[in-house]
């Protein structure tokens, strides 16, 4: 691939050009709760109707509806029929079965009257309101039919959607696997967690923030630990996410253009590099290519700009790999409560904390927006996106908020 300088993309672009390289995975069976929010990978028939017979939706009395619509109130009651049992009489007239929710409606009835709108006498039972010919009875199949399909494939496994699975048998479902995606840190400032840095050095926030994000994200993520500042050094991590069998490789660090950036030119040279500069803030050095085979996203070094980029470019990676056809973003409208200037015609996405007024959602910014202050995501609860074109808004503007709960 050519060496030459390569476009600035906008977000847009960038995203696009990300989802035309991955693609869906895989389907896998696994056992029905571990389907659940995860997109089903071939259809779904009911083995039987459901309900697989005509039943009580009440606990009452069974009865013939031509009785009650003929004029009669009292009933003799000869007999009893709970749920999961049949009924050992049939019902004829001015007689009345007493019957619970999910009993098979005995042989003869097909109205049912709730036990308080009746009054007992001996061994009958007096109707007070009468209901009409046919009432409170749920019929056979009434919800699903025998070989019916009943979830198709790319549904999302809601819980009523397992409940389905469950009502027609099926303890195993084909779903979508989960991408695997290994992540890799660079840099020889980058300590893990549990070391005491250096003077110069800093502990590995960035895999693990972004572990998280994947795994929030429906991946399954891989921890390679850090790549010191040496282009084989480099390339081991990358063969190590190759030989763990990753779908995705995230780096951060290492894009930018300085003498020790080794991300771009190992991607180069063992790959293709797609594009590393993007019309945003944080996050303007951004590397997305290929690598033996698999896509891999360079984010930037600084961990706001590192998650930012995440959220916007790795999110609908993964949920386009699991089957999703929907990773649009939650957003709302929000007023500022400060003003916002800036002059360099990128996209800012700020950090921002939301309260409720009378007048609606208010955004104000939490504090330093620095790309390197992650305790300006902590505080946040969205990133307000102020437009490319935006030169200066006012206090009281209007912006788009990406919800970040």
């Amino acid at each position: 691939m050519s060496k030459g300088p390569r476009p600035v993309l906008s977000v847009e672009e960038a995203q696009a050009h990300i989802l035309s390289t991955v693609r869906v995975l895989d389907a896998e069976r696994v056992a029905l709760l571990e389907g659940a929010d995860r997109i089903l990978a071939q259809a779904v028939t009911a083995d039987r109707d459901i309900p697989p017979l005509t039943n009580s939706a009440m606990d009452g009395f069974a009865l013939r509806g031509e009785d009650i619509a003929a004029g009669e109130r009292k009933f003799r009651v000869v007999g009893e029929v709970a749920a999961g049992h049949q009924a050992s009489v049939e019902v004829g007239p001015g007689e009345a079965v007493r019957i619970m929710t999910g009993a098979p409606v005995p042989p003869g009835a097909d109205t049912i009257v709730r036990f308080e709108r009746t009054r007992s006498e001996n061994d009958s039972v007096v109707v007070l309101d009468p209901p009409s010919v046919g009432s409170n009875v749920r019929q056979a199949g009434e919800d699903v039919c025998a070989g019916q399909e009943v979830l198709r494939p790319g549904q999302l496994l809601r819980p009523q959607e397992v409940g389905m699975l469950a009502a027609v048998g099926q303890l195993q479902v084909s779903v979508i696997r989960r991408p695997r995606v290994a992540i890799l840190g660079t840099g020889d400032e980058v300590v893990a967690p549990d070391q005491m840095p250096g003077p110069s050095q800093i502990r590995d926030a960035n895999s693990y923030a972004v572990a998280a994000q994947v795994r929030r994200y429906g991946g399954l993520p891989m921890l390679l630990g850090v790549a010191h500042d040496e282009e084989e050094v480099v390339r081991q991590g990358m063969r190590q996410a190759l030989e763990r069998g990753a779908d995705l490789l995230i780096t951060s660090g290492g894009v930018s253009v300085g003498d020790f950036d080794l991300i771009k030119q190992v991607m180069d040279a063992e790959g293709q590099m797609h594009f590393w500069s993007l019309n945003m803030k944080p996050g303007r050095p951004m590397a997305f290519g290929e690598v033996g085979g698999i896509p891999l996203l360079g984010l930037p070094g600084n961990p706001v700009a590192a998650m930012i980029s995440t959220r916007l470019y790795a999110r609908p990676a993964l949920l386009k790999m699991q089957g999703h056809q929907d990773w649009s973003e939650r957003t709302i409208k929000a007023r500022l409560a400060e003003p916002i200037g800036r002059k360099d015609g990128r996209r800012h996405y700020l950090r921002v904390y939301l309260r409720e007024t009378e007048s609606g959602p208010e955004a104000t910014l939490t504090g330093d927006q620095g790309s390197g202050i992650l305790n300006s995501l902590v505080q946040a609860d969205g990133l307000a996106v102020i437009p490319e074109d935006a030169r200066h808004l006012p206090a009281g503007s209007d912006v788009q908020v990406i919800l970040l709960e």
